[in-house]
């Protein structure tokens, strides 16, 4: 079996040895070879393994845009770069000294791929914000959320709040991954995820509107944490973990992912639609408010992403008279004529001041993002910071009727195309990129209505 598709099934002797871990109270716990293998959880945790071995810290070291920045960025810098991405990627192969710069992740073995299991649940301590600054235990004690774990056979357990999502501290964990800041000479903050939660409301108002990087993200259901004699149903943690970013290559759970990850973007965004005519000119209004994701949209590698805004009008015969964000599938962003598009995202720049899109060339960026809630009260005149307008206007009456919905792509086509075009990526990889729709954003004006916006003030 390849490292690719280890996660897929489990082998026979995994098998036959959590089985025996799980079902026999006199077998001695799992060994440190065992603990770090996630096909050994998988046993006893069923459910949990099959969530993670979907989900992208499964995929992470498996990513063939990582493999391909990781390898281009690698030549480029001479080896500078050594650990800086496979740090993330595959931290257990890095600390059990299996790999030293992700060049060689073909042929590491697949207990050590991605972010595993052991990874995550033997963390004793985060000691900084960026980089994955964190600290594992050597005791093979599994650190979870649950604060009176049943003892088992399997492995020692404990409580810990970095694992815990209703405490705040565990966005410490997530958000030290999550924060990226770059390798010298540029040492830029590329990747802000965590900063932009600790400055919304969702990390320091009302104890009612917290939420960490695990209410959303590893939301909760009722069930068992373990299939083991003994243990009882609580409140346990998804691990799917979705993002914005899916496999682009065959992998265990694809579409439970994509599913899931459709279901979280639908809720993200708020929009509203103003159509006005004056003089004989026509100005559509779009407003977008970021209601739910925590942290800004878009987020993380937000240089490589392409969100924007669609509109278009119709007249009374449903041709269009006017247009702006018509991005077809096969076309990067950039590419589009398009003087009105409303973009969201990073823009990088290197030491010369010219755009550019590896992350190891940028010495600075331009945002325009969506910022997420950092006040709760709608009468406070800091409210108007939360969300964006942007005007669109064209000489003629007022339409029929207008679309728009705002839209992403997790990496935009310019940036596959320029790692295939230096030999990096497969051109495959290229038709597996989507374009998301965020349907709680999708809204339709109409001049029927007899109502300057939709929806009404009110609503």
């Amino acid at each position: 079996m390849s490292a690719k598709h280890a996660w897929a099934t489990l082998s026979f002797a995994a098998l036959a040895l959590v089985a025996v871990a799980c079902g026999d109270t006199a077998s001695p716990r799992l060994d440190a070879a065992a603990m770090r293998d996630p096909e050994s959880c998988a046993g006893c945790h069923a459910a949990h393994y099959t969530e993670w071995s979907g989900s992208m810290h499964a995929y992470a070291s498996f990513d063939p845009v990582f493999l391909a920045m990781n390898q281009r960025g690698q030549r480029e810098t001479g080896g500078a770069l050594g650990d800086f991405c496979v740090n993330c990627h595959a931290p257990m192969a890095v600390r059990l000294g299996l790999t030293t710069d992700g060049l060689n992740l073909d042929s590491v073995p697949a207990f050590a791929q991605g972010v595993t299991c052991f990874f995550c649940h033997s963390v004793t301590a985060v000691e900084g914000t960026h980089n994955a600054p964190i600290v594992l235990g050597d005791d093979l004690v599994m650190r979870g959320a649950i604060a009176d774990p049943v003892d088992n056979p399997a492995h020692a357990s404990t409580h810990s709040p970095l694992l815990d999502r209703t405490r705040i501290e565990s966005a410490n964990l997530c958000g030290s991954c999550h924060d990226i800041v770059t390798p010298p000479p540029h040492e830029l903050h590329l990747e802000r995820t965590f900063a932009e939660w600790k400055a919304s409301l969702f990390s320091h108002g009302l104890e009612y509107e917290r939420a960490t990087c695990g209410s959303c993200h590893m939301k909760g259901r009722d069930d068992v944490a373990a299939e083991f004699d003994g243990v009882f149903l609580r409140q346990v943690h998804d691990h799917k973990m979705v993002g914005v970013d899916v496999a682009l290559t065959p992998f265990p759970e694809r579409e439970a992912q994509r599913a899931q990850l459709q279901k979280e973007l639908d809720t993200t965004l708020l929009g509203r639609l103003c159509v006005v005519e004056k003089a004989g000119k026509t100005t559509i209004t779009v407003r977008l408010e970021n209601q739910a994701a925590g942290h800004s949209w878009p987020s993380g590698a937000a240089q490589d992403r392409r969100a924007f805004v669609e509109v278009v009008a119709y007249d009374a015969t449903d041709a269009v008279v006017f247009a702006s964000g018509v991005v077809p599938s096969n076309m990067p962003v950039a590419e589009i004529a398009d003087p009105n598009l409303w973009r969201f995202g990073d823009t990088g720049f290197d030491v010369n001041g010219k755009e550019a899109h590896m992350f190891w060339e940028l010495a600075s960026l331009t945002s325009e993002l969506l910022p997420a809630p950092f006040v709760s009260d709608k009468n406070s005149p800091e409210w108007q910071d939360i969300h964006r307008t942007r005007d669109y206007l064209y000489d003629g009456p007022l339409p029929s009727r207008v679309t728009m919905r705002a839209r992403i792509r997790p990496i935009d086509l310019d940036v596959l195309d320029s790692l295939i075009e230096s030999g990096d990526l497969d051109s495959a990889v290229r038709s597996e990129m989507p374009t998301f729709n965020l349907d709680g954003s999708a809204l339709e004006w109409k001049l029927s209505l007899g109502l300057p916006c939709y929806p009404k003030d009110h609503e």
